[in-house]
């Protein structure tokens, strides 16, 4: 009979002839107490390959992106399993994060009439299956997981990044050119489907869109009126969207942009009648033609400081982690975050020698542990006569291993 061997069990496989061993699932690297999988970095790869499709870029982009997405796939696996490995260890907590964003997933389904009966919890667990490829447990584990690395970047990295004033002001001298531009404005957006309604729906609609911004001139939150009642795309990000336009951009909607740039920040209109519905616009920001004061570029400055600052930083964190982890990586992958002088080279468990004691050292270990028993604990009234009473074995103990410290061709997971 043949040995199967999966890659919980792989550690098994010194106990097979080497002929008998099928590798069902092979392990890739190993990062403390768990393990990356081929499995798991070529799933990753057919994703990222969908996703380039769908983005219907030229040929050469898609294959420019998948060979960088091929080389940093292992990089980019462990990175993540470093950052979820440090949130637990510093107790992060983000299941509140979860349940809201899981939360604000079924009321975007529902609305957007991909899922009408996502309130029920098995339909919407079934939607996103259906959508996603991945068991509901599993994105849901994935969304975890995305929120605690997050976290823990914003803690132990971006917390320890300062940009003073003068930094900014003097980016901002520095960079005049950056922020002298054509008179643009920045738009949120609440939109009230009308397709695939009969007169009553489109009036229903019309109804619902002139409360909605007659609420919003009122001083509602209008990106919390977006969130929970457009119809849009941008409702996830509260109604922004999050390109400024160009009088010249609206041109084909010249209504909209006689009246949006003719208005200054924070003004909202009325709801204007497109062939899909009713929008409501609000003015964000409105930059006016020429050099912008730092008072309204002050975060574009802020941005464009701090993100070059950034990434040398987390990697410089991700070094740190890499250099504290216990990390073996098979032969013919490479991990090109690796961290200068650490060895991580793989010890295949199918190979290591066995320790092995001889009969002499045996006795003389047990000869020890009986001379231990006659020696009196300073302090206490007991002979050593006493001690001698205590429970002997005669198998020597097996030595204690180092904190967090995997045996020697051990398969973790």
């Amino acid at each position: 009979m043949k040995c199967a061997v999966t890659f919980v069990l792989l550690v098994l496989a010194g106990t097979c002839r080497a002929g008998d061993v099928q590798v069902i699932e092979q392990i890739v690297a190993k990062v403390n107490n768990e393990i990356v999988t081929k499995g798991e970095l070529d799933k990753t790869l057919r994703d990222a390959t969908a996703e380039l499709k769908k983005q219907q870029l030229p040929q050469d982009r898609v294959k420019e992106f998948l060979k960088e997405a091929s080389a940093n796939v292992l990089r980019e696996k462990i990175d993540q399993m470093l950052l979820v490995q440090k949130g637990k260890e510093l107790s992060i907590d983000v299941d509140s994060d979860v349940s809201k964003r899981l939360a604000q997933l079924q009321v975007e389904a529902k609305r957007m009439g991909n899922c009408p009966d996502c309130d029920d919890p098995d339909k919407f667990q079934t939607y996103i299956r259906q959508g996603t490829g991945m068991s509901f447990e599993d994105f849901k584990q994935q969304m975890k997981d995305n929120f605690i690395t997050g976290e823990v970047v914003r803690r132990e990295v971006g917390s320890r990044i300062s940009i003073s004033k003068a930094e900014q002001m003097k980016y901002y001298e520095e960079h005049k050119n950056e922020f002298t531009r054509e008179e643009q404005v920045l738009l949120r957006e609440i939109l009230i489907s009308t397709e695939g309604k009969d007169a009553k729906g489109i009036a229903a609609a019309e109804k619902k869109a002139k409360d909605l911004s007659t609420r919003a001139r009122k001083g509602e939150n209008f990106g919390k009126l977006a969130h929970d009642n457009s119809d849009s795309e941008t409702a996830r990000d509260d109604g922004e969207i999050q390109r400024p336009f160009k009088r010249a951009d609206l041109d084909l909607k010249k209504e909209l942009a006689d009246i949006v740039f003719a208005q200054s920040k924070g003004y909202v209109t009325e709801p204007f009648k497109q062939p899909n519905g009713f929008l409501i616009l609000k003015v964000e920001e409105h930059y006016t033609q020429g050099l912008q004061p730092f008072e309204s570029v002050q975060n574009e400055v802020m941005e464009k400081i701090y993100m070059p600052r950034m990434q040398p930083k987390l990697r410089e964190y991700l070094t740190k982690l890499r250099n504290e982890a216990f990390l073996e990586i098979r032969a013919g992958y490479v991990d090109t975050g690796a961290a200068p002088g650490k060895d991580t080279s793989w010890r295949d468990p199918a190979k290591l020698t066995p320790q092995t004691v001889t009969k002499q050292e045996v006795a003389m270990h047990v000869r020890r542990r009986r001379l231990l028993f006659m020696v009196p604990v300073p302090g206490t009234s007991k002979s050593p006569r006493s001690w001698t009473t205590a429970p002997e074995t005669n198998q020597p103990s097996a030595p204690s291993a180092k904190p967090d410290q995997p045996k020697p061709g051990s398969a973790q997971k």
